[in-house]
């Protein structure tokens, strides 16, 4: 049990003195661990930014072949430009509002304020999230289209049926879908144990608010 758990059992053990003492003593302490939960979603967006930037250069850099393949596909245009500059662009302003609700929690002196800012990174974390997959569901049909488009795939739609055709929709869709919920339970799993605790540092200051 630590140390967090040990002073909420005195507080409910004693009397309202010791109540007001507590409560000053809580907050410092929930302010800390709300200040190491943001840093350390810090850290993981900026560790997600050097994968990105790993996984999108690394095979342009090692094979000239993957290089002229892509562009022959995918093309090189400006939608892909535009497409890879929104990516970055997103994740950089993600990074930033998560360095400055760090810093503003680390110094913040005010219970209604770190609560403020304790719901403000949980918005940007969720905003986040839906932002990788509604980018999925725009992505993954794009570059599809584009694979059958150029021939790369043994996929001819000018050939098919209907039904054909129907089949080859539905799983580009389920494949589209299975995308997502890999993606989501990976933001679930990485982000979400972070936001569970950053949750019930929240629901303490409420009590101490109270």
């Amino acid at each position: 049990m630590d140390e967090l758990e040990l002073l909420k059992k005195d507080w409910v053990k004693s009397g309202d003195t010791f109540e007001q003492k507590s409560a000053s003593q809580l907050y410092p302490m929930l302010q800390k661990k709300s200040s190491s939960i943001v840093k350390m979603l810090f850290y993981i967006s900026i560790a997600e930014l050097v994968f990105l930037l790993f996984c999108n250069f690394t095979p342009f850099l090692v094979s000239d072949d993957y290089h002229e393949k892509f562009n022959n596909t995918f093309g090189n245009g400006t939608f892909n430009k535009i497409l890879l500059t929104l990516s970055y662009a997103v994740v950089l302003v993600f990074i930033y509002f998560l360095y400055k609700s760090y810093k503003t929690i680390s110094v913040v002196d005010n219970t209604k304020i770190l609560m403020q800012n304790i719901l403000k990174t949980r918005r940007i974390i969720k905003y986040y999230v839906l932002y990788n997959l509604l980018l999925i569901v725009i992505i993954a049909p794009y570059y599809t289209y584009l694979s059958v488009k150029t021939k790369s795939t043994d996929f001819d739609i000018s050939a098919m049926s209907t039904f054909e055709l129907s089949k080859f929709l539905g799983i580009v869709t389920l494949l589209t879908l299975l995308v997502m919920a890999i993606v989501y339970g990976f933001y679930s799993l990485i982000y979400g144990i972070l936001l569970k605790r950053l949750n019930r540092n929240y629901n303490e200051l409420k009590k101490i608010e109270v």
